[in-house]
């Protein structure tokens, strides 16, 4: 069930993921067509895994028959997690970028609420240098350039420089690792920041 082509950015990640999640599960927001999901489940973990598209997640379950639960739905709603749950993985990779600055800062706080003491999040964001798939100019939807968040292909996405993605993460966070990539996975190279995060107490 490995993940195909070249964006195997995971495999760096999966000895302090497995390690980590522990005997838990682990929390993916945005599973899109498992491709990660599949990668996490190589690697003997159980995930939770959540994607609005229904036809993703239906090719989803294709790629990861055993080993991780599907959940059609939008993950600003209420985590599929039992009640008091926590985990000690998050991941969530170009899936933070849909919604405006406040709405972004709470689904945060969210993730570090389920997150355990010695948890860890993973995730990617937008670059304001990814070229072929960025916004350039006042955005359409706030009217500011400064927020970087744009209608591309009809859909919002916000696209972050590093100030930005300091400031999402600068209220309970320690950062362990920030650094700007090329993902090498679809029809043009993506440029993505690639962070890692443990939680803080508030």
């Amino acid at each position: 069930m490995t993940a195909e082509g070249g964006d195997r950015w995971l495999e760096r990640w999966l000895p302090l993921l497995v390690e980590r999640a522990g005997a838990g599960q682990v929390l993916e927001l945005g599973c899109a067509e498992g491709r990660d999901t599949a990668t996490l489940v190589d690697a003997g973990l159980q995930v939770v895994a959540i994607e609005l598209s229904s036809e993703a997640v239906e090719r989803a379950r294709l790629r990861v028959p055993e080993g991780a639960q599907f959940h059609c739905q939008d993950f600003r709603d209420p985590f599929p997690l039992a009640a008091s749950a926590t985990v000690g993985v998050v991941l969530a990779s170009l899936s933070l970028h849909y919604f405006e600055w406040g709405a972004t800062l709470e689904l945060v706080r969210r993730i570090h609420r389920v997150l355990r003491p010695d948890g860890v999040l993973l995730c990617r964001l937008n670059s304001v240098n990814d070229l072929h798939y960025g916004g350039r100019g006042p955005s359409p939807i706030t009217g500011r350039d400064e927020d970087c968040f744009y209608l591309f292909d009809g859909f919002p996405k916000r696209f972050f420089d590093r100030a930005a993605v300091e400031r999402l993460f600068a209220d309970g966070w320690r950062m362990r690792h920030l650094e700007e990539v090329t993902i090498d996975r679809y029809a043009h190279p993506k440029v993505a920041w690639e962070a890692l995060l443990e939680p803080l107490p508030y």
